[in-house]
């Protein structure tokens, strides 16, 4: 069962939390970072992406960047900019993004559970990058930004969620620049943290949503301590990783779409022709138009779109890789058809997130520097959870969560 544990929260004071909570790390460069962080010595950024701090020439891996954080983490705690909570609780994190409002609770995951399987995961991770979050959280000796969970929805833990935010106001409310809503609620009874700690082990596994790499990083470093460690008890506070668990009831996936850059050699109708042996394909004018449902495509290619609709026996819905539409379209389209073989290393292919809406296809496509572009009908939670309890993992470029964790809100030291 899940581990779910209260932990001592560095937190900004409230008249500088907007300005302390950045974008996650892996989510802007560092020419991005720079611009958003200028002007605003509280950025989270100046720890989280310390090459800001330091001339532009510097190798972004190198040993003076990593040893930057922990200068300007110090820095942060001497100046007062981030204060640690005298007792150990949870903490509530909502987010309202067109309307929506989705309640996470903020709390420690375990190494362990990453360890044995209890957390599971649908993506691969890759080790330089790994490797990256590794040596920042261990010179930090924190986990600086929280990973992105979800659970199977516990009524009792959504109930209590709701009577706390109904009969508290938040510790911080605001709204960033992209417009998104960020409340954030201190649970100051004990009472409620341990109610929720309590009900939440008998969850039987959590799922990484989003942050595969910085939930790699945390949980391996908290185990290499656990191996320098000659009198470890498992009760150290390196044996627990910063997390917000939402309920996956409350959660969405955005569709993530994929453009390529050439038909291979193909004439759109022979194209056409190709697909129409797999698909049903249908034109359906030059308005845009999105999938209707699962197995179903829409295509913009010279102007117009089209719908495709995978014909029975294409697919295989008793395999849980095989049924999803990302499969289906590259086994079908880009390997079948286009000649693209390995979604990673092509250059031919490029991803956009649902996020950005299909208006950014046909603006690549209508520029020329695409010539065709798919939109896909979003993977399901239920999917997401069924590859992850398989033990399979997702096609890349398969899964995009909106909104995204604001980073600084609550940072947890390993000690």
């Amino acid at each position: 069962m899940a581990i779910l544990k209260t932990f001592k929260g560095l937190r900004p004071p409230v008249a500088i939390a907007q300005e302390v909570a950045s974008r996650p790390y892996d989510v802007l460069n560092s020419l991005e970072a720079r611009e958003e962080a200028k002007g605003n010595p509280y950025s989270l950024l100046h720890i989280i992406k310390p090459e800001i701090d330091l001339p532009a020439d510097f190798d972004l891996h190198s040993q003076p960047v990593y040893d930057k954080a922990r200068e300007n983490f110090d820095l942060f705690r001497k100046n007062g900019w981030l204060v640690q909570d005298e007792n150990e609780l949870l903490y509530i994190y909502a987010q309202t993004m067109n309307g929506k409002t989705q309640y996470g609770i903020v709390g420690c995951a375990g190494v362990a559970d990453y360890m044995n399987g209890i957390i599971r995961k649908h993506e691969l991770t890759r080790k330089d990058k790994e490797e990256d979050r590794m040596k920042h959280v261990r010179v930090t000796n924190a986990n600086m930004e929280p990973v992105f969970f979800t659970y199977p929805a516990v009524p009792e833990i959504d109930e209590i969620v709701s009577s706390f935010v109904g009969n508290h106001s938040p510790d911080y409310d605001f709204t960033a620049s992209d417009g998104v809503g960020h409340h954030f609620w201190v649970i100051n009874d004990k009472n409620i943290n341990q109610r929720i700690v309590s009900l939440f082990s008998k969850v039987p596994f959590t799922y990484v949503a989003d942050g595969h790499h910085r939930t790699a990083a945390a949980a391996l470093v908290g185990n290499e301590k656990e191996q320098k460690n000659p009198h470890h008890t498992g009760n150290e506070e390196y044996n627990f990783f910063l997390a917000v668990h939402f309920p996956d009831n409350q959660l969405s996936i955005i569709d993530y779409n994929r453009m390529v850059k050439d038909l291979n050699g193909l004439q759109v109708t022979e194209f056409l022709q190709r697909l129409s042996v797999v698909f049903e394909v249908a034109a359906v004018g030059t308005t845009i138009c999105k999938p209707t449902m699962l197995h179903n495509f829409t295509m913009y290619l010279e102007g117009q779109w089209y719908s495709l609709t995978a014909k029975p026996g294409t697919f295989n819905d008793a395999d849980p890789i095989g049924v999803l539409d990302v499969t289906i379209l590259s086994r079908l389209v880009l390997d079948d058809i286009l000649d693209i073989k390995d979604l990673r290393t092509s250059d031919r292919i490029d991803f956009v997130g649902g996020i950005r809406g299909l208006g950014e296809l046909v603006k690549r496509v209508d520029s020329g520097e695409m010539k065709v572009a798919f939109a896909l009908y979003p993977v399901s939670m239920k999917q997401l959870m069924d590859i992850a309890d398989s033990g399979n993992i997702m096609p890349p470029k398969t899964t995009w969560f909106e909104p995204k964790l604001r980073s600084g809100l609550v940072v947890h030291e390993l000690d």
